[in-house]
């Protein structure tokens, strides 16, 4: 009786220890990576492969990049054991001149619980960007062609968001790609960034704008994309900005109408 006593907890012993190691393994090939040189304007993006070299499946539960301007994506099903998955993170280097360096964090259920990518680079100016491309570079280079360049919504609602629809075609011979929009107000964005455009096809721009200075605007919207040839496009959005379009209320006092408080 004693020796099985003795033998119970050195089982459990075990037990517990093969469980404790039947655990996924988060292995990236590669947990840095250098752009080196990046045009204003575009979306550096790259891949960070992994593979589960545990024996139990790996889930990464979230990533988070150290700042707005990286935008993190990844696998979201479970990576059996031997399988491989990726983490993305793309860099919007638009307005971002100069050097970068950014740090992305995995969390997952693996033997490491956190893992930190980092990425790095240099963000040129487009005039300096141009100086380093070759003339094979600037052949090869996607063109965006507006169809329109202006667009009037008349009287609006300050504070009351609106879209505007552009058609944007791509003249040029690689995918383009747009990647931001700037205003000097601060208050025109993409109401979603458009898929890849083909060479010689076409997509549809949505520029939303949530007006917020009263009276006649025209706003000037600059539209960053992987075009080095080109300057930015750029658009105009016209309103007649006001406080409110709910309609006046009239009420009669003696024979006069007067507005209605």
């Amino acid at each position: 009786m004693k020796k099985i006593f003795t033998i119970l907890p050195a089982l459990a012993f075990m037990l517990a220890s093969v469980n404790t190691f039947a655990q996924g393994v988060l292995k990236f090939e590669s947990e840095n990576h250098d752009f080196t040189k990046v045009t204003e304007g575009t979306i550096a993006t790259h891949e960070f492969k992994f593979k589960n070299t545990g024996d139990k499946p790996l889930v990464i539960s979230n990533v988070q990049a150290s700042c707005g301007c990286t935008t993190p994506d990844w696998t979201k099903e479970p990576v059996m054991p031997g399988k491989t998955g990726f983490v993305k993170a793309a860099y919007n280097s638009n307005g971002r001149p100069g050097v970068f360096n950014k740090s992305i964090t995995v969390t997952s259920n693996g033997t490491e619980p956190t893992k930190v990518l980092t990425i790095k680079g240099d963000v040129l100016t487009r005039a300096e960007a141009a100086k380093n491309y070759t003339p094979e570079q600037k052949a090869k280079s996607p063109k965006l062609t507006l169809t329109g360049n202006s667009h009037d919504f008349g009287k609006v609602e300050s504070y009351r968001q609106v879209i505007a629809k552009f058609k944007v075609k791509n003249t040029g011979k690689t995918d383009l790609v747009i990647s931001d929009v700037k205003t000097n107000c601060n208050c025109v964005s993409l109401q979603h960034i458009p898929d890849a455009i083909k060479p010689n096809k076409e997509a549809t721009l949505e520029l939303s704008y949530n007006p917020n200075l009263l009276g006649n605007r025209t706003e000037v919207v600059e539209i960053f994309s992987n075009d080095i040839v080109s300057e930015p496009a750029k658009v105009n959005l016209k309103a007649e900005v006001v406080k409110t379009l709910a309609p006046t209320s009239i009420v009669k006092e003696g024979t006069t109408s007067v507005p209605f408080k």
